[in-house]
């Protein structure tokens, strides 16, 4: 199965159809499997006292504003989404958004969304999971903040509700935006396909490239990563994501990772056959032989290129008559 890319656009648009319209073109052009965005009416999911994260207060430098207040401007329309949708399917990628509340699931439902993606912070909502759970779609379930055991209650209620167990995929993540690498824990992911003995995958907040094209490497089957038009500007998310280069580049890096994964059958390859012969070694005269000598370890020498008698069967050579000459350096014929 070919690794999953989910190009995040989240709130990168900053309330602008327009910018989330150019998010989706550069999301096609890198690649990526899928653009996601995130939907939600933010009196629904913000309550007015909630703060800001520190990330949040840092990247839009200012301590004053509500995240109520914050996400309010960072928001779109529910008519912008099937106009979105419009767009991916218009230029051939395919569209993604995270529900925030109960409305925005019955809305993307209704938009004819097949996969649920369900964002960190809402593995601990009894009714959120029990809803997507009824819809009975594929689910991917991001982890940030989590142990084993709210992965596995969340997983529980999904199933329950009438989501198919194997309909399930679990990220790996961290919600720190960006998340220090000290705290990444890759290996948490393993640790997770090895609990749960379901597909994993990595959702990615770090800086740069290199930690999702590792995470593939270890096993991920998705890989989801923040991008923007510009990291300079306005807004809670734009630092910690890729650039349109920096996504492409990451998006390429991630297939020839693929690619080199291979199937896991250890034999020749075809592009190395043509150098077996070069690079392995044949059974030949130290010295000059002549016929009727003993081969012994004093006139027989191992040497490439392997067109002769292999190594391997040195035990069964030493020992016996020569039958001809031998030239130094000739192949070894018995």
């Amino acid at each position: 199965m070919s690794i999953l890319i989910i190009a995040e656009a989240g709130v990168n648009h900053n309330g602008d159809i327009g910018l989330a319209k150019k998010l989706i073109e550069v999301a096609k052009d890198s690649g990526a499997d899928i653009v996601k965005f995130q939907t939600g009416k933010p009196e629904n999911v913000i309550s007015k006292f909630a703060p800001k994260a520190q990330y949040q207060i840092e990247n839009t430098g200012d301590k004053i504003e509500s995240q109520l207040e914050m996400v309010k401007k960072l928001a779109l329309q529910d008519s912008d989404w099937p106009v979105l949708i419009s767009h991916c399917q218009k230029i051939g990628i395919e569209f993604l958004s995270t529900p925030f509340d109960f409305e925005s699931i019955r809305l993307l439902d209704s938009l004819g969304m097949q996969i649920f993606k369900i964002p960190s912070g809402e593995i601990t909502n009894l009714p959120y999971l029990r809803m997507i759970g009824k819809l009975k779609k594929q689910v991917i379930l991001s982890t940030g903040m989590s142990n084993l055991g709210e992965i596995e209650t969340a997983i529980s209620i999904l199933t329950q509700a009438g989501t198919k167990r194997e309909n399930i995929t679990i990220l790996h993540c961290n919600t720190e935006y960006p998340t220090p690498m000290k705290d990444v824990n890759l290996k948490a992911m393993q640790t997770i396909a090895n609990a749960f003995h379901l597909p994993v995958g990595y959702s990615d907040h770090t800086e740069g490239i290199h930690i999702p094209i590792a995470a593939v490497a270890m096993g991920a089957q998705v890989i989801e990563k923040h991008f923007t038009l510009d990291k300079t500007m306005e807004g809670p998310d734009h630092k910690a994501s890729l650039e349109p280069h920096e996504l492409k580049e990451m998006v390429k890096c991630i297939r020839e990772i693929e690619n080199a994964l291979g199937n896991g059958i250890k034999r020749e390859s075809e592009s190395e056959k043509k150098n077996k012969p070069i690079a392995r070694k044949s059974i030949v005269a130290n010295k000059p032989i002549k016929a009727g000598e003993i081969f012994s370890e004093d006139n027989l020498y191992v040497k490439r290129p392997a067109n002769g008698l292999s190594p391997m069967e040195w035990d069964n050579v030493i020992g016996k008559v020569a039958k001809k000459n031998f030239a130094e350096d000739e192949c070894i014929e018995l």
